[in-house]
Formats: structure tokens, sequence, C-alpha cells
């Protein structure tokens, strides 16, 4: 049995890893904990310029690390902070100090949601990427940043300005939007970055309509924690990231 720990940032889109963990072989084990939300609660407002505040504040070290011995009982042997926007706010080198001290305090493997679309972009050999984020533009923004840092071209964004809270209640029609807005001609794969979206049950899909692959949040969250713990699953459910096969051209 392969166990699984994530720090959640707040309650959207908690559905999508218990589909994921369905989706996986059955000796992998997916244990979600909330993070310590604190006074401002578990998600960043929506408004420009306050948007990246309260995702720093978000991932404060002392709010990861009211989640860590929770999951070290539950005998998590990787951790993941499954957060985007509260890592990748603290820009490429404050997201790796982030997460050292979370392996600090874990004992164990750790990473987050930012780094884990980096590595699971460079998975799939996407030099170039389109990222449609739910986030305000200047959030948006300091994603493209976080990518390029990490050695991916972004070459269009489109960001759709919406509040965690509203992202949470989207459903098909409007991810199918969203990806549609951010996809360009030339980019490799489409990035979906915000884990408060539920998009597992939708990735097939998606992955048809804009024949090529689609990285969502909670999708390379759970990647990211297997890779961790050097475990690779044929999950055809979860897209091309999982199997690194070719999208159908139909």
């Amino acid at each position: 049995m392969t166990a699984l720990g994530f720090l959640h940032p707040g309650h959207s889109a908690e559905a999508d890893y218990p589909r994921i963990e369905q989706l996986l072989s059955s000796d992998i084990r997916v244990d979600l904990v909330r993070a310590d939300p604190g006074e401002e609660g578990g998600e960043a407002d929506g408004e420009e310029g306050g948007y990246t505040d309260a995702s720093l504040r978000l991932g404060a070290p002392h709010r990861l690390a009211a989640g860590v011995e929770q999951l070290r009982l539950s005998g998590a042997e990787a951790i993941v902070w499954a957060s985007t926007s509260g890592s990748f706010g603290y820009g490429w080198e404050g997201a790796h100090e982030q997460v050292r001290t979370l392996a600090t305090a874990a004992g164990m493997p750790a990473s987050s949601t930012s780094f884990a679309f980096v590595h699971a972009t460079r998975e799939l050999g996407a030099a170039r990427v389109a990222v449609g984020a739910t986030y305000p533009r200047d959030a948006a923004g300091l994603f493209v940043e976080f990518l390029r840092a990490g050695g991916v071209e972004v070459i269009a964004l489109h960001a759709a300005g919406a509040t965690p809270v509203e992202a949470g209640v989207w459903g098909e029609a409007e991810v199918f939007a969203l990806a549609r807005e951010a996809d360009a001609s030339g980019a490799e794969a489409v990035l979906l970055p915000d884990t408060a979206l539920h998009t597992v049950a939708f990735l097939p899909a998606l992955e048809r309509e804009l024949r090529k692959p689609v990285l969502t949040a909670n999708q390379v969250t759970v990647w990211e924690g297997l890779r961790l713990t050097d475990r690779r699953v044929n999950a055809p459910g979860l897209g091309a990231l999982f199997t690194r096969e070719p999208i159908v051209q139909v």
C-alpha cells in the first residue's frame, strides 16, 4: 500500500481526491487533510491585488504545519501542499523554501501543486503550453512567471477573474469554456491551475475535444505525490499524464 498525504487549503473540489483514488491502483491511498485556514478562511479572495496577499497568508509555514502530524499518523509516505496560488505566490525560490520547510516538518518528501505543474509538463515533454486560470490577471501572471522559471514556455494566457468560491461551483460547461478560451495554436498542453476547480470527471473528454493533454490542479497534485514515492500508475481516466499515450485524433 502506498499512502499519499495532501494538505488542502479549503473545501472546494475536495471530491476530486476520492474520485482520483478510485481511478488509481487499489493499493494507493489518498489522504486529504485541511491546512489551518486561520482567521482569513480557507481560500484567497478574488480581488485584484488582494488575491496574492491572501494566498501568501494561506501558505504560511505555521498554517501548513497544523496538518502535518495528522498525515504522519496516517502513514503517508509523501506530502503535497495542494494549493497552486498558495505556492506560486511565493515565487520560484520562496516556493522551494516552503517545500523544504514542509519536508523537514513532515520528515518525508514534500512538494506543492505549483511544482507539480512544472514536473508534469516536463513529463509530457510539452515545451509550449497555454494556461486557463480562474484567477484575476495579476495572480495568473505570477503563475506564468513561475512556470517560466521552471523552464516552461507559456504562449497563451486566459484569466477568468473568478473567485475561488465561484470557481468551486463551476461545472462541465464552465470548465470546457475555460479550456477553450485558453487553448492556442502551437500549445502542446493546456494547464488549468486552480485546485478549487472540479476537473477530474472531465479530463478524458477535455483532451478529446482539445486534441492535446490537459493538466489540472488536483490531477497533477496526486501525480506529484506518486512521483515522490516513485510510483507510476496507468490510469486512462486521469488523462494523458497517467498514460503518456498520444491523444486520439477524432
